[in-house]
This record gives C-alpha cells, sequence and structure tokens, in this order.
C-alpha cells in the first residue's frame, strides 16, 4: 500500500502539469488570435464582436475536452462512486444544467447569435454576447413595439429558451414586414384615417419596394411557400367598445424600420390635421 502512493501521487502531480499546460497553451493562443481579428481592417466591428465569442467559446470547449482526456484514468478509479454524487449533482445544478441544455439548444438549433435581434418573453435587444450560461442584450424598447435602444444592458440565462418562447426580429433579411398600431375613437373619420395613412406608408415605402419584391421572390423559392404581397395593408381591429385601431402592415429595411415608422407616422399625422 505504502509503494502505490508515490505511484499515485505521481501520476496527479503529472496531470496537474499537463493541465495547467494546456490552459497557458489555450490562453496564449486566444490572445494572439483575438489580437489577430482586432487588428484586421477587413472586418466589420459586428463581425469581429462575433468572432472574438466563438473563439472564447471554442477555447472553452477544448479546455474542458483536454481536461477530461487528461483526467480520464483517474476518474474511472472512481466511476462508482461519481455516479451516487452525480444523482446528487443533479438535484443541486438543476439550473445551471438546463443552463448548459439551453446553450446546447442554441448551438445545435442556430437559434441566434451575435448582432441578432431577439424577443424573449419580456426581454428584447440585440445579442451583444453569450455564453454556456446566459445571453447579455443591448435593450430596445420601451415596451415591445418600439425600436430604441434604451442603453441598459439585460442578462437572462440559458434556461430560459426551455420555458418561453424566442422570437428572431432579425431574420437574416435585408428587408422585412413590421406592425404599426393607430388607435382612433369610434366617432372620428376612420375612412380619412385609413387612406392618410396608407398613403403615408406607400410614399415612404416606395424608394425600397422593388428590392423588397425580388426578395420576396426569393423567400418563396427558397422555402417553396406563397410569399406574402409586400404592398402596404391596413386592417381593423376593435380593442375594446368605442374604440378602433388602424393596424398597418409595412416593408422595411430591417436596420432602419424604426426612420421609416417614425416618417410613416408624421407624414400620417401631418395628412390628417390638414
Amino acid at each position: 500500500m505504502r509503494e502505490m502512493l508515490p505511484v499515485i501521487g505521481s501520476s496527479v502531480f503529472f496531470d496537474l502539469i499537463k493541465s495547467v499546460l494546456l490552459l497557458l497553451i489555450l490562453l496564449i493562443v486566444r490572445m494572439i488570435v483575438v489580437r489577430s481579428i482586432r487588428r484586421n481592417q477587413t472586418l466589420t466591428i459586428e463581425a469581429k464582436r462575433r468572432w472574438i465569442v466563438t473563439i472564447r467559446n471554442s477555447m472553452v470547449l477544448g479546455l474542458f475536452v483536454g481536461l477530461v482526456v487528461i483526467w480520464a484514468h483517474e476518474l474511472e478509479a472512481f466511476a462508482v462512486s461519481l455516479v451516487a454524487l452525480a444523482a446528487t449533482v443533479v438535484l443541486a445544478t438543476k439550473e445551471l444544467i438546463l443552463c448548459w441544455s439551453g446553450a446546447a439548444l442554441r448551438v445545435g438549433g442556430s437559434v441566434y447569435g451575435v448582432g441578432d435581434r431577439i424577443q424573449l418573453g419580456t426581454f428584447r435587444g440585440v445579442v451583444l454576447d453569450h455564453d454556456v450560461f446566459a445571453t447579455k442584450l443591448l435593450e430596445i424598447g420601451p415596451g415591445l413595439t418600439s425600436h430604441l435602444y434604451t442603453g441598459r444592458i439585460v442578462v437572462f440565462p440559458n434556461s430560459l429558451l426551455f420555458t418561453n418562447p424566442l422570437i428572431k426580429e432579425s431574420p437574416s433579411q435585408e428587408y422585412g414586414l413590421y406592425l404599426l398600431s393607430v388607435p382612433l375613437m369610434s366617432s372620428e373619420n376612420w375612412q380619412a384615417a385609413e387612406h392618410a395613412l396608407l398613403e403615408a406608408a406607400k410614399a415612404e415605402c416606395a424608394p425600397f419596394m422593388d428590392q423588397m419584391g425580388r426578395q420576396m421572390k426569393l423567400l418563396e423559392q427558397r422555402n417553396l411557400l406563397e410569399a406574402p404581397s409586400p404592398d402596404p395593408r391596413i386592417t381593423l381591429q376593435f380593442p375594446e367598445p368605442g374604440r378602433i385601431h388602424l393596424v398597418l402592415r409595412y416593408p422595411a429595411p430591417d436596420r432602419g424600420r424604426s426612420r421609416v415608422e417614425q416618417a410613416i407616422l408624421r407624414r400620417y399625422l401631418a395628412a390628417v390635421r390638414h
């Protein structure tokens, strides 16, 4: 027994050295690669941020796999005990496991990435960063219908992906269809308001209607579905007695829909007040 102790101690010592060396090598490689990415003038800021996040997460995965390989023979000796321990750990770290599972869902399903605009429950914004535990957003608001940056940073755990539907507001196309609701009293002349709102939308959306039409045709061919017409349309809703909502569906550039929305509203208000 005494002869085995030095052997076990020596084995653990060498495994520790290997682990430290692996960590140092990964840190050096990450530093070199990140520095080269930051100095690359051909990449956009968003592309640089996306590459840096990908490299960091890849290094963490590489470190985890390397440590498992290095310590595999040590872990094998405690395999039976680890089974009982694992059950206890699962119960104690349920939320962490859900976060890791959410990260696996995000990666496996390509749910979202850095730069995407998403809405998850009450959280809405542009993805700045993500890891195996949480996702960081630059908040957009106020509310779920505005398109302005609030300047606040929102961090939510990846476990929320299993309990809330996720909406991806930037569906990787240059243009999209969006909704704008204009409330009216039922006593107002809603026909004149509808005409003014539709004309305002047509005037503001005219410069990019051709590009929007071509994109809809490509979407139709790629997904084998009948794409909706990109022309501005209005539907009527009655949210409560005595009130009417004019719901405008209009096309706009994904990166400029706030500007288009405000231009439509300003043109509409100028028309109804004359």
